[in-house]
């Protein structure tokens, strides 16, 4: 497949942008170059496309299920008790949902921890999308749940290999007071021999630290490094309750870091602490969290509250400004989950989207990537395009009323809801 956009905004330029096959392959103008599908690119310009470093997709049948929640209660009295009757079609239904959501505002690559893998891969496969799909791994100390959790564990990643480059597998121990000492060792272990990344939710919430406090005389961070999980291949969500030490300690070991502010500050988990982080050089990428926290997957929207929760914590109106949470969202996104994606660039993957300038979102235009972290939404992306596909044009996916319609009989039928 080759596509040519013609006349498209890039930077501050009119240029054309040639992709064949999944890369870019030509930038310029003029460009004498036939291609299958041309695309009018005048009144429009060209982007990276998000990558959202933290989600839970199939959620998004949860979306409105228990809100105004404190996290221990929602997760304990409501969240897992309904994932416990989830099958395999509800979370292929649920991620159908999830990935149209993020098509039609401009996300490309998500970073998912979920039951029921194989139907979150047959989601994302047939949607288009890149994702990372992490095996999660809880065993609250059972030795007969730790047992089986590692054997559906490796059998999923032998499976993982049957689908598309565009899906990874990822190991995803929930956190440190769901998964024994034991179990985060051999997941150490494993991710070392076969190169794989590891997902974890860290820090998220004051009871979770103090509590490992209590019991181990630790905090989290300090307990992963003592068990060796912290390395380049850890990719910790929330990190919200730490102190000075742990900060050295993630900056040292280039523990990647997922900030999620709406699901953060919806549940009142926490400040996240980008100032310190940034001052030691530690990779921060951005994230929604699952659709029963936050409760959408717009990467626009996230962008926004990651700025503004960041000034108003620090008091400094210059912390944070729209260039770097745009790059969060984007390059150091796709850096983290090791793509070579996140520029319009020759030679890089071909994710991107088309923003319509003429919106009313993003009129005037003083500053394009201002007004998309401060102005727009996921209503001004007018075309999706992620490994040289087209996904998503003049605003339409397809197969969209089937999507919302299964997804809506799938999430009654969960509720005990008859209509």
């Amino acid at each position: 497949m080759s596509i040519l956009i013609r006349n498209v905004r890039l930077d501050d330029e009119v240029t054309d942008v040639f992709i064949r096959g999944n890369r870019f392959e030509r930038i310029g103008p003029d460009l004498d170059i036939e291609a299958e599908k041309v695309l009018d690119g005048r009144g429009k310009a060209i982007l990276p496309s998000f990558v959202n470093g933290h989600t839970h997709a199939a959620m998004s049948l949860l979306r409105g299920y228990a809100d105004d929640m404190e996290l221990h209660t929602w997760l304990t009295r409501y969240i897992w008790p309904l994932e416990a009757r989830l099958t395999e079609e509800d979370v292929y239904a649920g991620t159908r949902l999830a990935c149209l959501e993020m098509i039609k505002s401009g996300t490309t690559f998500f970073n998912d921890m979920y039951w029921h893998w194989t139907g979150t891969a047959r989601a994302v496969e047939e949607m288009g999308l890149r994702a990372g799909l992490s095996s999660v791994f809880i065993d609250f100390g059972d030795p007969g749940t730790a047992e089986r959790h590692w054997q559906e564990c490796r059998e999923l990643f032998a499976a993982s290999r049957e689908y598309s480059k565009r899906i990874s597998f990822l190991l995803g121990p929930h956190s440190v007071y769901a998964v024994s000492a034991d179990s985060l060792r051999r997941i150490r272990d494993f991710a070392l021999e076969q190169d794989l990344l590891i997902h974890i939710h860290l820090s998220e919430t004051e009871k979770e630290v103090r509590e490992l406090e209590k019991q181990l005389g630790k905090r989290p961070v300090e307990y992963l490094d003592d068990l060796g999980l912290l390395g380049p291949n850890l990719v910790a969500c929330h990190c919200l309750w730490l102190n000075e030490q742990e900060i050295e300690l993630l900056a040292e070991k280039r523990v990647k870091v997922i900030h999620n502010p709406v699901s953060n500050m919806k549940l009142c988990s926490g400040g996240f602490p980008y100032a310190r982080l940034r001052r030691k050089g530690v990779a921060i990428g951005l994230g929604t969290d699952g659709c029963s926290s936050n409760n959408n997957l717009d990467m626009l929207e996230e962008m926004k509250f990651a700025s503004l929760a960041a000034k108003d914590r620090s008091g400094d109106p210059t912390l944070m400004p729209a260039a770097e949470i745009f790059a969060a969202a984007t390059l150091s996104g796709a850096e983290i989950f090791g793509l070579e994606a996140g520029r319009i660039r020759e030679g890089y993957l071909a994710d991107c989207i088309l923003v319509d300038l003429g919106h009313h979102r993003l009129t005037p235009n003083h500053n394009l990537i201002s007004n998309l972290v401060y102005a727009a939404n996921g209503d001004c992306v007018q075309t999706t395009i992620c490994d040289g596909k087209i996904l998503m044009s003049d605003q339409v996916v397809d197969k969209e009323e089937e999507i919302l319609a299964q997804a809506g009989e799938r999430a009654r039928k969960l509720n005990g809801l008859k209509n």
